[in-house]
């Protein structure tokens, strides 16, 4: 297929944001102060810049700074800015650290056309059993690379019981003769840019407005086994009825979050 000829810079942002939860029964609020520690530990600063270079390495991003940090009682966030193509040593801000982080009590964010981010939110309540864990993620590329390659690698990288993506195309490029083009690739929907063995595992729904460059896609898990949302607890030491509720309070936990609604309760 010929390129279209540009004049100028090919401008168009395109912006992934995407939201994971993890879903886990927690019995007690020593199991809840447990399952905090251990979502922060697991997915500490460190491990999420490496989840966000591996994301730049898939979309053929160059880093030219990051800045992490783990925060006080729970969380993390990762900022990196990066660029389309390599940007020369003698070039880069003095400020930048091209991923090599020397001191890492000196933080500074950079927020540009071109980055990523993501921060963590582990969440417990103590009049409920149900504990989550959300990851927010943002990819913005300016020109022809694009976040939603990475679709695939950023879900494999956490437990996404529940999983929203919104994807956009903003501003326009223009070509020789002076014509706007406000998208540069083919996209129904978010969904074809999602492996089948991934899309298999989930009940999916869509909302797109074509015109406007905009698409979201929601994904909830089909099946629960139960021992994978057990933290602390054994299948094997539940009575059948016990089972039966925890399966009501993670289902019910689950489509709320899918929804963006609170369920009326039943008793």
């Amino acid at each position: 297929m010929k390129k279209l000829k540009l004049y100028g810079f090919n401008n168009l942002t395109k912006t992934l944001s995407f939201n994971i939860y993890d879903i886990c029964y927690t019995k007690t609020d020593a199991d809840r102060k447990e399952y905090v520690a251990y979502i922060d530990e697991q997915y500490n600063s460190d491990r999420l810049t490496k989840i966000l270079s591996g994301v730049c390495d898939i979309i053929g991003a160059h880093i030219l700074n990051i800045a992490k940090q783990d925060y006080d009682p729970s969380g993390a966030s990762v900022t990196i800015l990066i660029s389309e193509e390599e940007v020369p040593l003698y070039v880069v801000d003095p400020s930048c650290n091209r991923g090599v982080i020397a001191c890492p009590k000196h933080v500074v964010a950079h927020l540009d056309k071109s980055h990523l981010t993501v921060h963590t939110y582990p969440e417990t309540h103590p009049g409920g059993n149900i504990s989550t864990f959300r990851v927010d993620i943002d990819v913005s590329t300016c020109g022809t690379i694009s976040p939603i390659k990475a679709l695939d690698y950023l879900i494999n990288s956490f437990d996404s019981d529940i999983i929203t993506i919104d994807y956009r195309v903003r501003g326009f490029t223009r070509n020789m003769a002076g014509e706007k083009h406000f998208i540069d690739h083919n996209i129904i929907s978010i969904q074809d840019y999602i492996s089948s063995d991934i899309l298999k595992k989930y009940d999916t729904m869509d909302v797109n407005l074509h015109h406007s460059n905009i698409f979201h896609s929601r994904l909830i898990i089909k099946e629960l086994n139960l021992d994978n949302y057990l933290f602390n607890t054994s299948e094997t030491s539940l009575s059948e009825e016990e089972k039966s509720d925890i399966l009501r309070e993670l289902n019910r936990e689950m489509v709320e979050i899918y929804y963006g609604m609170n369920l009326p309760l039943i008793k």
